[in-house]
């Protein structure tokens, strides 16, 4: 078989379903941590003239950051023809200005460390800001996947009465996209200014969400303090409580337990970060579809002469 693919320990389901769609023979890194802390990483020694296909969740990425340096090296050592990464989280993409003196850019310094890593790369919605593109980071190939599709048929099976509620102007972007797809209404959070230290949100037509269930959708989700404070705006409406739809479930410490505390009546991800609590949408076959794309383009492997 001329693919091989090589999940990291947290992505397995995710991992085996994306090697099935793309017929490659699935070989497990071994893992084996020493007392002092480092790392002894071993590949299936039956990695020449293949396409190896690594499937990583950086998720806590500074500890996983040098075992996928490794990885990627051991395979070309071991003659693979390309080696590919999806990372369906995509860390330090929203460090991309210096926002106080001395801070260090992250974007393209993390950009160019993966570019030393592997030849190409495939992942999930990347939170970007002023690099509004991938290829604006990126000089080796990339795709970047889209969850709306995935995320409005969800809704659509789930929530058909659904409002979908971006957090913040930022969100308009992809909640409009959702529920364009889903064929259902949206609105998104106004922040009105009432002194120089008070700001409150408010959404923009309460009339015209009533009868409806919320839908909150953000991208990201790490300390959950912008959707608790929507649905808290939102409960005083009089809204039914609102279900939580979220991309990335980052989920810092206790997040997802203080959104239903919160008052979410339900709160769902996709699988880009395992959780399983609230793991409901598969992007393995969107990744595939992505990963088979570059695969046919056959990416020379940097080890290349």
């Amino acid at each position: 078989m001329s693919r091989v693919l090589i999940p990291f320990p947290d992505l397995q389901p995710l991992a085996l379903e994306v090697g099935s769609r793309l017929q490659a023979r699935v070989a497990p890194v071994g893992w084996r941590r020493f007392p002092d802390g480092e790392s002894l990483l071993t590949l299936d020694a039956r990695l020449n003239a293949v396409d190896v296909v690594l499937v990583a969740g950086l998720r806590n990425v500074d500890s996983v950051a040098l075992a996928l340096r490794f990885v990627a090296e051991t395979a070309r050592d071991l003659g693979a023809r390309s080696v590919g990464l999806v990372a369906p989280y995509l860390p330090y993409m929203r460090q991309d200005t210096r926002f106080h003196p001395g801070e260090a850019i992250s974007a393209p310094i993390f950009a160019r460390f993966l570019e030393q890593s592997v030849d190409w790369l495939v992942t999930v919605d990347p939170h970007l800001h002023r690099n509004p593109r991938l290829d604006g980071l990126f000089s080796i190939p990339t795709r970047h996947v889209a969850a709306a599709a995935a995320m409005a048929a969800w809704v659509q099976a789930n929530v058909p009465d659904a409002i979908l509620i971006g957090p913040d102007s930022e969100s308009a972007q992809w909640v409009g996209d959702i529920a364009a797809r889903a064929q259902v209404p949206f609105q998104v959070l106004a922040k009105i200014r009432e002194g120089d230290r008070s700001v409150r949100v408010s959404l923009p037509d309460p009339v015209a969400a009533r009868g409806r269930t919320p839908v909150v959708v953000d991208d990201i989700v790490s300390s959950g303090h912008t959707m608790i404070e929507t649905l808290k705006h939102l409960a005083t409406l009089g809204l039914p409580p609102a279900t939580c739809l979220v991309t990335h479930a980052v989920f810092s410490e206790d997040a997802y337990e203080r959104l239903l505390a919160a008052g979410a009546r339900r709160v769902v991800s996709t699988d880009t970060i395992p959780h399983p609590a609230c793991n409901a949408i598969a992007m393995a076959p969107a990744l595939a579809v992505a990963c088979e794309a570059l695969l046919a383009g056959r990416t020379p492997s940097l080890a290349a002469p």
